[in-house]
């Protein structure tokens, strides 16, 4: 039976997920409650796939946003949604197969056991994993830690990942980025700058192959020029509060929170 939450909610973002989104949403309803799929401004009818095969139910919310804005944008709608339904926490994660449901649960009661902590995951990589993508994510992750002085974050761009909604929230609404694919980084370097302790827990990633009905929307190009020009805001961030990461670099031995494992 999945456990059902007054607090903790997943949300589910999709662009063109088709019928992906369906499986990804009946797993995660299998070990959680509630869900919240937002649906951002997808052309496929993934949406009322989705609501034809799960019909109505109180333990499913669909939003559907009218036009495409991105992963970040999509999100905001959905904390939004969360935030005014009463729940505290989030935990992210995408449409299209990558992540592993049967590991909301843990990562949720990691979660309930400490509030204020932002839980990253950090990815298992099987044979799926395309080596070009392996070794990039390795650059962001590199300037990720340099921005954040080292202080836990063991990988920057996975999104399965529990959120508290409060804090990620003021930093949505404050500022005109972490719209888009720059999301999961940004979000992860500027909660650790607010003070929030991290915990990493292994989680397993799969590429799904066209012949599995994988979908992928990232551009080598774009979403790679887009990384770099958030990389070269965070720095001017991070040398500003530097003398501020390094006091509590000091005070806390420049290590992240432990696995509870």
């Amino acid at each position: 039976m999945p456990t059902a939450s007054p607090s903790h909610i997943v949300l589910i973002p999709s662009y063109n997920s088709g019928p992906l989104l369906v499986s990804t949403v009946r797993a995660a309803r299998a070990a959680w409650l509630p869900i919240c799929v937002i649906i951002d401004g997808s052309t496929d009818q993934s949406d009322e796939l989705l609501r034809r095969e799960l019909g109505d139910t109180a333990d499913v919310t669909v939003l559907t946003l009218p036009s495409n804005g991105g992963k970040g944008a999509a999100l905001l709608q959905g904390l939004r949604h969360a935030r005014e339904r009463g729940f505290t926490h989030a935990l992210t994660m995408d449409a299209d197969g990558q992540h592993p449901a049967a590991k909301i649960a843990e990562f949720m009661r990691v979660s309930q056991a400490d509030p204020r902590a932002l839980v990253l995951g950090v990815p298992q990589f099987d044979a799926s994993a395309l080596l070009l993508r392996v070794r990039g994510r390795r650059v962001s992750n590199w300037w990720a830690n340099l921005e954040t002085l080292w202080l836990g974050i063991n990988d920057s761009l996975y999104g399965f990942r529990v959120y508290p909604i409060e804090p990620l929230l003021r930093l949505m609404e404050a500022s005109p980025w972490m719209r888009r694919f720059d999301f999961d980084v940004e979000a992860a370097v500027r909660l650790t700058w607010m003070g929030l302790p991290i915990i990493n827990l292994p989680a397993p990633v799969r590429y799904l192959t066209r012949a599995e009905g994988g979908v992928s929307h990232f551009n080598y190009w774009r979403d790679n020029a887009l990384l770099s020009w958030m990389h070269t805001r965070l720095f001017f961030g991070f040398v500003l509060r530097l003398p501020l990461l390094i006091l509590r670099k000091l005070k806390r031995g420049g290590t992240a929170r432990p696995s509870p494992h």
